[in-house]
């Protein structure tokens, strides 16, 4: 009869080697579905580690983000699964606006409406100043360099929350055990959370806008303008809201949706199903796109 043994000389497999094999699983257990581009790799990546070095500013501006990131990468990045939404939603959106940018080189104009020349004396109204808070909301999502981030302010407390624990314990981990560090790392924290500026977030912004156009009864007419015009960051605030949906979700639904499915997760605007065409032209063209039900440009 055949004795089992263990191998003395052997060890447990590393964590790059399961890492390794289990890329490896996943991809035999789904060998033709659409895999990652390098170009949404690194913006995913860049955004991810973007956010963490804001959060980690937060806690302590004294800390060194980029050693911070590059231990997480080397270790395993805390909270993975958690980021990886976020981050890949902002690098497909920012990927859409910037290949939707490069087709259309002027805002096309409404059929059939005439647009009147702006006078200097007028003053902006509440849907103007709510749209241009939209605006600011979106602009805090680029760094100085105008690469995509996620602001702080629009992740969910929970996670937050959990990047900063992290990043403290980080923190704590460089150093001989210091109980008074720990203290005041525990008090930053909560003074971070506690102190979050939530109200600068794109979420508000969105429904401020869209609460002021629905109660004027603009609310299809604004969606279906920023349709025409390509001006996405608009149409997924307004769907989001309609659809009672966080920005990031419903980014997500609508670069991952089918052509047939837009009707339904835009159906809260209540749009003419005409005006839909230039969103899905624009879908339609977004190399990689990561559509429901397929696997999407190669």
């Amino acid at each position: 009869m055949a004795e089992s043994f263990s191998s003395p000389g052997i060890d447990l497999p590393s964590p790059t080697l399961l890492a390794r094999l289990g890329e490896l699983a996943v991809f035999l257990a789904a060998p033709t579905a659409g895999r990652l581009t390098e170009e949404q790799r690194a913006l995913s990546l860049g955004i991810a580690r973007r956010l963490v070095a804001a959060v980690a500013d937060e806690l302590d501006p004294g800390i060194d983000g980029d050693a911070l990131w590059r231990d997480w990468l080397a270790a395993g990045v805390p909270a993975a699964e958690r980021l990886t939404t976020v981050c890949f939603a902002r690098a497909e959106e920012h990927r859409w606006r910037e290949y939707s940018a490069q087709r259309v080189t002027t805002p096309i104009p409404l059929e059939g409406v005439e647009e009147e020349a702006p006078v200097a004396s007028d003053i902006p109204s509440d849907i103007d100043r709510a749209y241009l808070a939209l605006q600011i909301a979106d602009r805090r999502r680029f760094d100085s360099y105008g690469n995509p981030c996620v602001a702080p302010a629009d992740v969910d407390t929970g996670l937050f929350r959990a990047l900063l624990l992290d990043i403290a314990a980080w923190r704590l981990a460089r150093v001989a055990k210091d109980g008074k560090l720990a203290a005041d790392l525990g008090e930053a924290v909560r003074a971070a959370t506690e102190g979050r500026d939530a109200g600068a977030g794109i979420d508000r912004a969105a429904k401020a806008y869209h609460d002021l156009l629905a109660g004027q009864g603009k609310l299809a007419d604004a969606a279906t303008a920023a349709i025409t015009r390509h001006d996405w960051v608009t149409v997924i605030a307004l769907s989001a809201v309609a659809a009672r949906r966080p920005y990031v979700d419903t980014a997500l639904a609508l670069l991952s949706a089918e052509a047939a499915v837009l009707p339904f997760l835009l159906a809260p605007l209540k749009l003419d199903r005409a005006a839909l065409a230039p969103l899905e032209a624009s879908l339609a063209l977004l190399p990689g796109r990561a559509v429901s039900g397929g696997a999407g440009d190669e």
